[in-house]
């Protein structure tokens, strides 16, 4: 309790300590009311203890504080910050968060970004609208801020501590029937604890109290790890769980962003953008969105997380978005080192502070990973549907991918045949065009007397072509092969049974060298050819020359 003037605060405690060594085994409550008085505006402030004598003590107190400040009756409460509303297990540490059953004044918690119920930053438009200065942002500026409830805010803290010492009481000494058999429902108050399922009578005249597997004493609960989000506030990305199929979500993602336009205070500086859309499991649809402000210059900014987030929690504008079938939304905001450092010193409340310690030294990936408590079978199923639902999409995303693999293989193919066409035809101009040249050689060079490296050639020609038809050379290996190949198909005619298999590359192989050297042979003996009759022309010419010389002479 805060008071700016002169005041008296007045806290009244009472602590029960239960024994929790050998599963409750033995169980005393002691109680005793504490008082303390203090003046001068003066913070009053009382922690519960937490005690480990043979087995674990857990005290709970339930403290009650009235505050008469100068300026008025409860005026302290005034400057208290409310947090806003959140899921289970949110990163924020709301100032007013009742005490936990452990003495923990932070509600610290796992699953979300953090920025849930934050403060806006100064010097944005959402900024001036709720409260703080920036370029004015005039789709709230007729909405005031969500004002601290005082008497809420104390009603929830008193009601908090009442439930913990009706727990409390139900654990360690109910008194229904007050005798002997007290211990025994007892007993079974403490295993519906454990389980957390049931009802925990502990007086005739009040109503029982009911356990979930949220109470502290729950024994199912265990340790997973959450990818860190590297999202910072000024991307302005807000979450929104729909209770729509994805199908739908994009069928009328236009109408839902005009929709929430216009929750948002339908101001024409704002545009709602979507960042994305995914299924989830139990036919509900995530879709992360953003807000545009457009300031009169020109410029535009994207509007930080916390506020978007801060204003959608308003219980007007929150029931406007449930309306339009938003389930939750979520802030996304990376978690800064102090939040990161401040949740991993802290186990949360219910988890062995030995097990919170494993999770950290079996975390596969520090740097991007962090533990995060799985309450119950219903946290463990959801967290199951998610994998489930994220292994699908990893499936299809992997389908997608092969059929790309597949389609460019196919095209890859189809570029291969057509090279090689390409290259045979290029092969067939090379030997029209080499025909061409040797054509226009022979009516260039008719007439003259066979020069020295044209007897070089006519030489050379003559010894590949002696070579070739030599029984050592490539025609007699080529009929060497052929008389085995013949060999070999008579004896598998002959014998059926036996079945020999060549290796399909090697025989590939051998027919593209078969063929390249008959490719080879058959264009040396079209050029020797070819040379032949041009030589046979020459002689011709020559005969045809010296004869008519002969015939002038005589």
């Amino acid at each position: 309790c805060v008071c700016e003037r002169e005041s008296m605060c007045v806290c009244v405690c009472v602590c029960v300590c239960v024994s929790c060594a050998s599963g409750f085994g033995s169980l005393a409550p002691s109680s005793g009311p504490a008082a303390s008085v203090s003046f001068g505006g003066w913070v009053c402030s009382v922690s519960a203890v937490l005690m480990f004598i043979s087995g674990v003590c857990v005290c709970v107190c339930v403290c009650v504080c009235v505050c008469v400040c100068a300026a008025g009756a409860f005026g302290g409460f005034g400057s208290t910050t409310s947090a806003g509303a959140g899921t289970n297990f949110n990163f924020s540490t709301p100032s007013n968060a009742g005490a936990s059953l452990f003495g923990n004044t932070q509600n610290k918690g796992f699953g979300f970004s953090s920025g849930l119920g934050s403060s806006a930053p100064a010097g944005t438009g959402f900024g001036g609208a709720l409260g703080g200065t920036g370029l004015g942002f005039g789709g709230f500026a007729g909405l005031q801020p969500t004002q601290n409830q005082q008497g809420g805010l104390f009603n929830q803290q008193a009601s908090q501590s009442s439930q913990l010492f009706n727990t409390a009481s139900a654990l360690s000494a109910p008194s229904v029937l007050n005798d002997e058999r007290d211990s025994i429902l007892a007993r079974w108050n403490q295993l519906q604890a454990f389980w957390g399922v049931g009802k925990g009578y502990y007086s005739s005249s009040t109503p029982p109290v009911e356990f979930s597997q949220e109470n502290p004493f729950c024994r199912f609960k265990a340790v997973g790890y959450s990818c860190v989000s590297d999202v910072k506030d000024e991307d302005g990305l807000v979450a929104l769980a729909l209770n729509k199929k994805e199908a739908d979500v994009r069928s009328q993602q236009q109408q839902l962003v005009e929709s929430m336009h216009k929750v948002l205070g339908g101001n024409p500086t704002l545009s709602v953008n979507v960042e994305g859309v995914r299924a989830l499991p139990d036919d509900q649809t995530e879709m992360i969105i953003y807000l545009v402000e457009r300031s009169p210059n020109g410029t535009s900014k994207r509007v930080p997380a916390s506020t978007l987030y801060s204003y959608m929690e308003q219980l007007n504008v929150k029931s406007a978005l449930q309306q339009l079938g938003v389930i939750m939304a979520v802030s996304r905001t990376a978690l800064t080192p102090a939040q990161l450092k401040q949740l991993l010193q802290n186990p949360p409340a219910g988890v062995d502070p030995i097990i919170w310690e494993q999770a950290k030294v079996d975390n596969p990936d520090p740097e991007k990973l962090i533990p995060v408590p799985m309450v119950g079978f219903r946290e463990l199923l959801r967290r199951l549907k998610i994998q489930d639902q994220m292994t699908k999409q990893h499936q299809t995303r992997v389908d997608i991918i092969s059929n790309d693999i597949s389609e460019l293989q196919r095209n890859q193919a189809t570029t291969a045949a057509k090279i090689t066409q390409y290259k045979r035809k290029l092969m067939d101009l090379s030997h029209r065009v080499l025909q061409v040249l040797i054509k226009q050689e022979v009516q260039r060079k008719s007439g003259y007397a066979i020069q020295l490296d044209e007897e070089h050639l006519r030489v050379q020609l003559e010894t590949i072509q002696s070579e070739l038809n030599a029984p050592t050379q490539f025609k007699g290996r080529l009929n060497e092969l052929m008389s085995q190949i013949r060999m070999q198909n008579h004896f598998g005619a002959v014998r059926s049974e036996e079945r020999y298999r060549v290796d399909a590359d090697l025989l590939r192989e051998i027919k593209q060298h078969l063929k390249h050297q008959q490719q080879g042979l058959s264009h040396l003996i079209s050029v020797i050819k070819d040379d032949l009759d041009d030589i046979k022309m020459i002689e011709d010419g020559l005969h045809d020359s010296v004869h008519g010389r002969s015939s002038k002479l005589s």
